[in-house]
Protein backbone atom coordinates (compact mmCIF):
# COMPACT_ATOMS: atom_id res chain seq x y z
CA UNK A 1 0.00 0.00 0.00
CA UNK A 2 1.48 3.38 -0.97
CA UNK A 3 1.71 6.33 1.43
CA UNK A 4 -1.36 8.04 -0.05
CA UNK A 5 -3.54 4.97 0.46
CA UNK A 6 -2.16 4.58 3.98
CA UNK A 7 -2.93 8.24 4.72
CA UNK A 8 -6.50 7.83 3.43
CA UNK A 9 -6.97 4.71 5.56
CA UNK A 10 -5.62 6.54 8.61
CA UNK A 11 -7.99 9.46 7.99
CA UNK A 12 -10.94 7.06 8.04
CA UNK A 13 -9.94 5.90 11.54
CA UNK A 14 -10.56 9.46 12.76
CA UNK A 15 -14.22 9.52 11.75
CA UNK A 16 -16.39 10.44 14.72
CA UNK A 17 -13.63 12.19 16.68
CA UNK A 18 -14.92 15.38 18.29
CA UNK A 19 -14.27 18.80 16.75
CA UNK A 20 -12.10 21.26 18.66
CA UNK A 21 -10.49 24.40 17.24
CA UNK A 22 -6.70 23.91 17.31
CA UNK A 23 -7.38 20.33 18.41
CA UNK A 24 -4.51 17.89 17.90
CA UNK A 25 -5.59 14.86 19.92
CA UNK A 26 -8.23 12.51 18.48
CA UNK A 27 -9.45 11.75 22.02
CA UNK A 28 -10.18 15.39 22.90
CA UNK A 29 -10.87 16.87 19.48
CA UNK A 30 -9.46 17.82 16.09
CA UNK A 31 -9.87 20.68 13.68
CA UNK A 32 -9.19 20.32 9.96
CA UNK A 33 -5.43 20.78 10.34
CA UNK A 34 -5.53 18.37 13.27
CA UNK A 35 -7.18 15.69 11.12
CA UNK A 36 -4.32 15.86 8.61
CA UNK A 37 -1.70 15.91 11.38
CA UNK A 38 -3.27 12.97 13.24
CA UNK A 39 -3.64 10.90 10.06
CA UNK A 40 -0.02 11.59 9.11
CA UNK A 41 1.12 10.71 12.62
CA UNK A 42 -0.73 7.39 12.36
CA UNK A 43 1.36 6.43 9.33
CA UNK A 44 4.60 7.45 11.04
CA UNK A 45 4.94 10.86 9.39
CA UNK A 46 4.77 13.37 12.27
CA UNK A 47 4.34 16.99 11.18
CA UNK A 48 4.59 20.42 12.73
CA UNK A 49 1.33 22.30 12.66
CA UNK A 50 0.71 26.01 12.96
CA UNK A 51 -0.79 27.09 16.26
CA UNK A 52 -1.48 30.73 15.51
CA UNK A 53 -4.17 30.53 12.83
CA UNK A 54 -7.80 31.60 12.96
CA UNK A 55 -10.91 30.35 11.21
CA UNK A 56 -10.69 33.30 8.83
CA UNK A 57 -7.84 35.40 7.51
CA UNK A 58 -5.61 32.70 6.08
CA UNK A 59 -3.47 33.05 2.99
CA UNK A 60 -2.54 30.64 0.22
CA UNK A 61 1.22 31.24 0.58
CA UNK A 62 1.06 30.41 4.29
CA UNK A 63 -0.78 27.16 3.60
CA UNK A 64 1.72 26.37 0.84
CA UNK A 65 4.57 26.80 3.34
CA UNK A 66 2.82 24.53 5.84
CA UNK A 67 2.18 21.87 3.19
CA UNK A 68 5.80 21.93 2.06
CA UNK A 69 7.04 21.62 5.66
CA UNK A 70 4.76 18.57 6.04
CA UNK A 71 6.28 16.84 3.04
CA UNK A 72 3.31 17.57 0.79
CA UNK A 73 3.87 18.49 -2.84
CA UNK A 74 1.44 20.44 -5.01
CA UNK A 75 -0.43 18.37 -7.56
CA UNK A 76 -0.68 20.12 -10.91
CA UNK A 77 -4.09 21.38 -11.93
CA UNK A 78 -5.94 18.88 -14.07
CA UNK A 79 -4.13 15.87 -12.57
CA UNK A 80 -6.24 12.97 -11.44
CA UNK A 81 -7.04 12.85 -7.75
CA UNK A 82 -5.64 10.05 -5.62
CA UNK A 83 -6.46 8.67 -2.18
CA UNK A 84 -4.51 10.58 0.43
CA UNK A 85 -4.55 13.89 -1.41
CA UNK A 86 -4.91 16.87 0.91
CA UNK A 87 -7.34 19.50 -0.37
CA UNK A 88 -7.30 23.16 0.58
CA UNK A 89 -10.77 24.59 0.00
CA UNK A 90 -11.82 28.23 0.18
CA UNK A 91 -15.11 28.35 2.10
CA UNK A 92 -15.33 32.13 1.70
CA UNK A 93 -12.86 34.95 1.15
CA UNK A 94 -9.71 34.07 3.14
CA UNK A 95 -11.55 31.32 5.02
CA UNK A 96 -9.82 28.05 4.20
CA UNK A 97 -10.62 24.47 5.14
CA UNK A 98 -8.55 21.30 4.73
CA UNK A 99 -10.00 17.94 3.70
CA UNK A 100 -8.44 14.53 3.03
CA UNK A 101 -9.46 12.79 -0.19
CA UNK A 102 -10.07 9.11 0.56
CA UNK A 103 -11.28 8.22 -2.92
CA UNK A 104 -14.97 7.61 -2.34
CA UNK A 105 -15.27 10.13 0.51
CA UNK A 106 -13.65 13.33 1.77
CA UNK A 107 -12.75 13.28 5.48
CA UNK A 108 -12.72 16.54 7.42
CA UNK A 109 -13.52 18.17 10.76
CA UNK A 110 -17.02 19.66 10.60
CA UNK A 111 -17.49 22.53 13.04
CA UNK A 112 -21.31 22.58 12.81
CA UNK A 113 -21.69 18.83 13.35
CA UNK A 114 -18.99 18.89 16.03
CA UNK A 115 -17.02 15.91 14.77
CA UNK A 116 -14.84 14.45 12.03
CA UNK A 117 -17.08 13.32 9.18
CA UNK A 118 -16.99 11.89 5.66
CA UNK A 119 -18.83 13.45 2.76
CA UNK A 120 -19.05 12.35 -0.86
CA UNK A 121 -16.87 14.14 -3.41
CA UNK A 122 -16.64 16.63 -4.92
CA UNK A 123 -15.68 19.14 -2.24
CA UNK A 124 -18.53 21.52 -1.43
CA UNK A 125 -16.22 24.53 -1.83
CA UNK A 126 -13.71 25.57 -4.48
CA UNK A 127 -10.46 23.60 -4.18
CA UNK A 128 -7.55 26.06 -4.24
CA UNK A 129 -4.77 23.54 -3.67
CA UNK A 130 -4.33 19.79 -3.91
CA UNK A 131 -1.23 18.36 -2.28
CA UNK A 132 0.14 14.83 -2.20
CA UNK A 133 2.51 13.22 0.27
CA UNK A 134 5.92 12.87 -1.33
CA UNK A 135 7.08 9.29 -1.52
CA UNK A 136 10.27 8.72 0.28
Amino acid sequence: MDDGARLAAAARTLLGCPFRLHGRDPATGLDCIGVVAAAMDRIGHAVAVPADYRLRGGSLPRFDQWASACGLKAVSEGSASAPGDVLLCEVSAQHFHVMLDCGDVLVHAHVSLGRVVACPPPAPWPVRRRWRLQQG
